[in-house]
C-alpha cells in the first residue's frame, strides 16, 4: 500500500481508535490524527512482519492492523501523559 493510503487509513484508524477507547487525552484532535498514522504504519509493520508478504490495498486485514496499531499507541500516550499536570 502506497504512503498516502496508509496516511488515510491512519486518520481513519485514530478517530475508531478514540472511539473504541473513550477518554480524556491530554492532546487533542491533532494528537490523536497523529497517533492514528503512525498507528496504522507501525500496524502495517507489524502486519508485513507476521504475514510475511506485504498489504495490498484497503481490507479489513490492513483496517484490523492500523486500528489495533493506533490503540497500542494511543495507549502508550495516555500512560506516559498520565501524571502531567497543565499549568
Amino acid at each position: 500500500m502506497s504512503i498516502i493510503a496508509w496516511i488515510v487509513l491512519g486518520l481513519i484508524a485514530g478517530a475508531i481508535a478514540k472511539a473504541l477507547m473513550p477518554g480524556k487525552d491530554p492532546g487533542g484532535i491533532i494528537v490523536t490524527m497523529i497517533i492514528g498514522i503512525v498507528g496504522a504504519f507501525i500496524g502495517g509493520f507489524l502486519g508485513n512482519t507476521i504475514t510475511g508478504s506485504g498489504l495490498n490495498g484497503f481490507s479489513l486485514w490492513s483496517i484490523v492492523l492500523a486500528v489495533v496499531g493506533a490503540m497500542l499507541l494511543l495507549w502508550i500516550y495516555r500512560l506516559t501523559t498520565r501524571n502531567r499536570t497543565t499549568l
